[in-house]
C-alpha cells in the first residue's frame, strides 16, 4: 500500500426522512471534501438524482437499489476495491475519504464489517465514525417503532438532530435530546440547523486528532461527551414508554495496570463467541504487560474484530485498560465478570476455556 492508505472511511445513517441527502448536498460543497468519494444507496422513495447533478463526477458511486448492508453488501465490497485499484492504477488522482450512506431502514453493523472483515479492505481503509442523523419531528416516535433506529443511534460516534426548527414544541425536542444522550452518552450530539456543525465537527471521529496531530484516546473513546452527561441506567418509566432504549447498554471496562496479552485476546474472543450479536460496538485502549509503553488499539463490531493495532507511545498519559462497549440486550453483570477473571486475579494466567465456555461466571464468582 502506498503512503495514501489507509483511507478513512465514514458512515452516514439514519432513519427514513431524517435528511441524510440534505445534509451530504451542503457537506460535498465544502472544498475540504474535494477529494471524496461518495457511495449512495437508492431505497424505494428515497431520491438522489439531484445530488447526482449536483456533484456529478467520478467521486460519486451510486450503488443498485436495495439495502446497501444486506442485498448489495457484496457490491459494496467490489465497490471499495475498486476505488483502491483505481487509485493504484492513477485513474483517481487522489482519495482522501469515503463516504457511505446507508438506507434509512439500514443496520449499519454489516456495512462496518464489510470494512473490517475483508482481508485487503482492512488495510486499505479505515473506519473514521459514524454519523447518525435523527429527525426531530418524528424522532421520538420512529424510535419507539423501530429497534434499527435505537441501533444507528448507539453506534454514532456523532448523532446530529435535524429539522428542530420545524417541531412544533420545543420541548419534545430537548426531551429528545435527553433521550439520544441517554443511549449514546459517549457521542457528540450536534444540530443541523447550526453553522458550526460542518465538515469539521462531523468527521475526523478516529482515534487520530488532526487539530492536535496525534492520537487522543479520550475523545475517541468518546469519555469527553459521556462527562458532561452521568447516566445512571435508573430510567423508572422512562424503560416503559420507550421499550428499545433500555435494551442498549453504553457502559466502560477500566482496569489499572497492564494486563497479558493472552488474558485480553481470550477475553474477547469469549465475549464474541458468546454475546458477539449483542455486542454493537467496542473500542478499546489496552496496556500490555509484554510491553506496557506501546498500547494495544482494539475496535470491533458484533463478532468482527478489527486487527488490533500498537500505538508507538501513549496517547495521553494515562495507562491501564479502557474499554467501552455498546450492548443490545447483553447481561452487563455477565461482561464485567468475564473481565475481572482475566485482570483482577493475578493468580489465574490461563482461565481453564472449557469451563468458561461452559460457564462464563464460574471462575469470576469463585
Amino acid at each position: 500500500m502506498s503512503s495514501g492508505f489507509p483511507i478513512a472511511v465514514s458512515v452516514l445513517t439514519g432513519f427514513l426522512g431524517a435528511g441524510k441527502t440534505t445534509l451530504l448536498n451542503r457537506l460535498l460543497r465544502d472544498p475540504a471534501l474535494a477529494d471524496t468519494a461518495v457511495i449512495i444507496n437508492e431505497f424505494g422513495e428515497v431520491a438522489i438524482d439531484h445530488l447526482l447533478v449536483e456533484q456529478a463526477s467520478d467521486g460519486i458511486i451510486q450503488l443498485s437499489d436495495g439495502c446497501l448492508c444486506c442485498t448489495v453488501r457484496g457490491e459494496l465490497v467490489d465497490t471499495l476495491a475498486d476505488l483502491v485499484d483505481r487509485l493504484q492504477t492513477g485513474r483517481i488522482a487522489r482519495l482522501a475519504r469515503v463516504v457511505i450512506e446507508t438506507t434509512g431502514l439500514a443496520d449499519p453493523a454489516p456495512v462496518l464489517q464489510s470494512i473490517m472483515a475483508h482481508p485487503a479492505l482492512v488495510h486499505a481503509f479505515r473506519l473514521d465514525g459514524v454519523i447518525t442523523l435523527v429527525d426531530a419531528v418524528n424522532g421520538n416516535a420512529t424510535l419507539d417503532a423501530h429497534v434499527e433506529a435505537v441501533k444507528q443511534v448507539a453506534v454514532a460516534d456523532r448523532i446530529v438532530l435535524t429539522k428542530a426548527d420545524l417541531a412544533a414544541d420545543p420541548r419534545d425536542v430537548e426531551a429528545l435530546r435527553a433521550r439520544l444522550r441517554q443511549i449514546n452518552p459517549g457521542a457528540e450530539l450536534l444540530d443541523a440547523g447550526d453553522r458550526r456543525t460542518d465538515v469539521a465537527a462531523l468527521f475526523d471521529c478516529g482515534l487520530y486528532n488532526p487539530a492536535t496531530k496525534s492520537a487522543d484516546a479520550r475523545r475517541w473513546l468518546g469519555e469527553e461527551a459521556a462527562h458532561d452527561h452521568h447516566c445512571d441506567h435508573d430510567h423508572g418509566d422512562h424503560d416503559h414508554d420507550h421499550r428499545h432504549d433500555s435494551r442498549v447498554r453504553n457502559y466502560s471496562l477500566v482496569h489499572d495496570g497492564p494486563v497479558p496479552f493472552s488474558a485480553i485476546e481470550m477475553f474477547l474472543d469469549l465475549l464474541r463467541s458468546a454475546h458477539g450479536e449483542r455486542l454493537l460496538r467496542m473500542k478499546g485502549v489496552i496496556e500490555l504487560l509484554e510491553d506496557p509503553s506501546r498500547p494495544l488499539v482494539v475496535h470491533g463490531v458484533q463478532k468482527i474484530l478489527h486487527p488490533p493495532a500498537r500505538l508507538p507511545s501513549w496517547p495521553d498519559g494515562q495507562r491501564g485498560t479502557r474499554l467501552v462497549l455498546i450492548t443490545l440486550d447483553m447481561p452487563e453483570d455477565y461482561v464485567r465478570r468475564l473481565f475481572a477473571a482475566f485482570t483482577n486475579r493475578p493468580s489465574i494466567d490461563t482461565p481453564d476455556r472449557a469451563a468458561l465456555e461452559n460457564n462464563p461466571l464460574a471462575i469470576a464468582g469463585r
